[in-house]
């Protein structure tokens, strides 16, 4: 029993570290894989080879589908379609023609607005550090991208779609918050990808003529995206999300485009400003300030009579 609390312990503090490492290397590999496969069949790759996983595991592991009664399975799928298929296909959209900080700049906006949302609809009070943190993190990611994403009136249909792919995040979250908190995870996350499969194949169908060329670098970007990010990030953002308050798993968005900018340093060989460095200085502080749990106050001795 004190090793599985340990474990949970070690889970729970490197979870944040991990997503926020595996969502920003999805930037990274997404433009690589954009060269050679469309953006909505992209997506639709990634959500079919995630169920697939997930479903494979739902019987290796015999697991039960009654955490999904009372209607349970519909509120995960909803919250699949928000988050998984809305969050992701129309950023990779906006991919095409807009760099990938300025989206992640786009995608900052995700911890005010679930925070501010969060209030109402969750019950989740935040104090006035947490409110600093937020301003910080904002601030910090207007350091590394502000700039450059301020800079092009014609970059702005991509980041309008960025916009976009915020709103099904925050609604996906929100909707997760009130809804599915009491779901098992893998379960509940098969039935997410599932219905996101299942909206991505329709906007593929719609809005573009899917192509894909099947190159070693299409096969690992798609491999790395739907394994490491969709399975592997999802699944430590809807942990976190169980663990913690909306507010605070959101707000990891916040060290995304800082992080983007030194993994495209490191494999891409771009140049990593000083205003880069800075930015990703405050955004840790305010996510730092967001995320840390305050100290319980000790109980005072009781005085002899």
């Amino acid at each position: 029993m004190e090793h599985n609390t340990q474990v949970r312990r070690t889970l729970a503090l490197a979870a944040p570290l991990l997503f926020v490492l595996l969502w920003s290397s999805s930037f990274v590999a997404v433009r690589a894989g954009l060269r050679s496969i469309t953006p909505l069949l992209f997506v639709t790759i990634r959500m079919a080879g995630c169920a697939l996983v997930l479903l494979a595991l739902m019987v290796i592991l015999r697991q039960s589908w009654s955490g999904l009664r009372h209607g349970k399975w519909l509120h995960c799928a909803i919250t699949g379609v928000l988050m998984n298929a809305l969050g992701l296909m129309a950023p990779h959209v906006g991919l095409l023609t807009t760099k990938s900080a300025q989206i992640a700049l786009v995608q900052s906006l995700s911890p005010l607005l679930t925070a501010i949302l969060g209030i109402r609809l969750l019950h989740e009070p935040l104090r006035p550090r947490q409110w600093c943190g937020l301003a910080l993190g904002l601030g910090g990611v207007g350091l590394v991208v502000g700039h450059a994403a301020l800079s092009s009136t014609a970059q702005f249909q991509g980041m309008a779609l960025a916009f976009i792919g915020v709103l099904g995040i925050v609604s996906g979250t929100l909707y997760f918050g009130r809804t599915c908190r009491d779901v098992p995870l893998l379960p509940g996350a098969t039935v997410q990808f599932a219905a996101a499969t299942l909206a991505a194949i329709l906007g593929t169908m719609i809005f573009e003529a899917p192509h894909a060329d099947w190159t070693s670098t299409a096969i690992a970007a798609t491999a790395w995206n739907t394994i490491m990010v969709s399975l592997g990030g999802m699944g430590l953002y809807f942990l976190m999300l169980t663990q913690g308050t909306a507010a605070r798993a959101v707000a990891n968005f916040y060290l995304v485009p800082g992080t983007t900018a030194v993994l495209a340093w490191i494999f891409s060989h771009e140049t990593l400003t000083p205003p880069a460095l800075l930015g990703l200085l405050v955004a840790s502080v305010g996510c730092w300030l967001v995320n840390a749990t305050p100290r319980r106050q000790q109980p005072s001795p009781s005085r002899s009579s």
